[in-house]
């Protein structure tokens, strides 16, 4: 029988008269925290769980009991599963919980080493069904799915963000779970309720902004918070040495080049059609442009692999390849997310590493990224 962890916080906080602000300054925590607690986002540990306890005179178990959840299928935990792709029985996936709700996210194997996972795809929902809505498949799950609490899901496709990910692993103690996405299905995940945090690149054609009108048309009256990751390139990322002499849009159409695109919602596609359009050339001319590949990072692999001879990625996704860049466009690189979100302690955490002067270094160096406005909070 699977449980989970209900409480009695807000009941037993209101019959003693006390705001969430009045308990929060008697235990020392922000409100935030206590309303993340009653909401049931975030679990306390043993210390905090006794000073509330003790405050509010009453034991630990009348405010935190356990309460079964009754699953379709005994041992397997039902969660949406976030992928451009249909889940598969067998695959290996990361879960987090986000808000009432259990969300998965497959993970690849890669050559030398098994992919670390928390479970496997054990029950598919049945026929593929289309992407307006993402399938829920039934996990068997390794642990406890308390050990999945303490985590933040985020969507994107920024190569680099995984040097965030691991440090705010090592220093917070805060586990991410990256969900590939471009940028505007992690959008689309973000207003479904579906992820913590949305990266994003978009750029607007009118305004050459990124992200704020595309945000602020898509989630009106919602109030959000959009810091920003970082700015760096896009371009074409091409083998060492560039034997093609791909440099502009029109090079693309040349006979014998042939070209590996980013899927539709992506900016990196974005760009490409800007361009080509700017230079009056057909999309269809372009050998490849059907081809899809899902992130910087598999557009420059498959350049390396040789089964391409171009993409549009960033200048880190070339680096990690060893191959060359041709700087097309700057682009700036948003973390978005509601309000209330920003103010968990699990996203505070995240937020307050993503100012760490270690990481902008890591990203100078590593990505060739500009920091100068990393974890600037900009007016959404």
């Amino acid at each position: 029988m699977k449980h989970r962890v209900r409480n009695r916080l807000s009941e037993i906080r209101k019959s003693r008269g006390l705001t969430a602000a009045e308990l929060a300054a008697r235990i020392g925590v922000n409100r935030q925290t206590i309303y993340a607690i009653e909401a049931g986002t975030y679990l306390p540990n043993t210390e905090l769980s006794l000073l509330l306890a003790g405050l509010l005179e009453v034991s630990v178990e009348e405010i935190f009991s356990l309460a079964p959840v009754s699953v379709e299928e005994p041992g397997l935990l039902p969660a949406r599963f976030l992928d451009a792709e249909e889940p598969v029985n067998g695959m290996p996936v990361r879960i987090c919980r986000v808000g009432k709700g259990w969300m998965s996210v497959p993970v690849n194997a890669a050559p030398y080493y098994m992919p670390e996972a928390d479970g496997l795809v054990a029950r598919t929902p049945g026929p593929p069904r289309t992407r307006k809505r993402e399938a829920e498949a039934r996990l068997m799950v390794f642990g406890r799915e308390e050990e999945f609490h303490k985590r933040l899901l985020v969507a994107g496709c920024d190569p680099a963000a995984s040097l965030l990910s691991r440090m705010t692993e090592r220093e917070a103690g805060v586990e991410v779970v990256s969900a590939a996405a471009s940028s505007k299905r992690a959008l689309g995940w973000l207003k479904e309720g579906k992820v913590h945090i949305a990266g994003s690149h978009l750029e607007d054609p009118r305004t050459g902004e990124f992200n704020l009108p595309y945000i602020r048309r898509e989630f009106p009256g919602e109030e959000l918070v959009v810091v920003t990751f970082a700015h760096w390139e896009e371009g074409f990322v091409v083998a060492p040495g560039n034997p093609k002499g791909i440099g502009k849009v029109e090079d693309l159409a040349r006979r014998g080049v042939t070209f590996v695109n980013r899927e539709p919602g992506a900016g990196s596609r974005a760009l490409l059609d800007k361009l080509a359009a700017a230079a009056g050339l057909e999309p269809e001319r372009i050998h490849g442009y059907e081809r899809i590949a899902h992130g910087h990072l598999a557009a420059a692999f498959a350049v390396s692999s040789g089964s391409a001879d171009a993409c549009v990625a960033t200048r880190s996704a070339a680096r990690a390849f060893a191959l060359d860049f041709v700087p097309l466009h700057g682009a700036r690189y948003d973390f978005v997310m509601r309000k209330e979100t920003a103010a968990l302690p699990l996203v505070q955490s995240f937020l307050d590493v993503l100012q760490r002067a270690s990481l902008r270094r890591k990203l100078e160096s590593l990505a060739g990224y500009d920091t100068t406005s990393t974890g600037a909070v900009l007016a959404a």
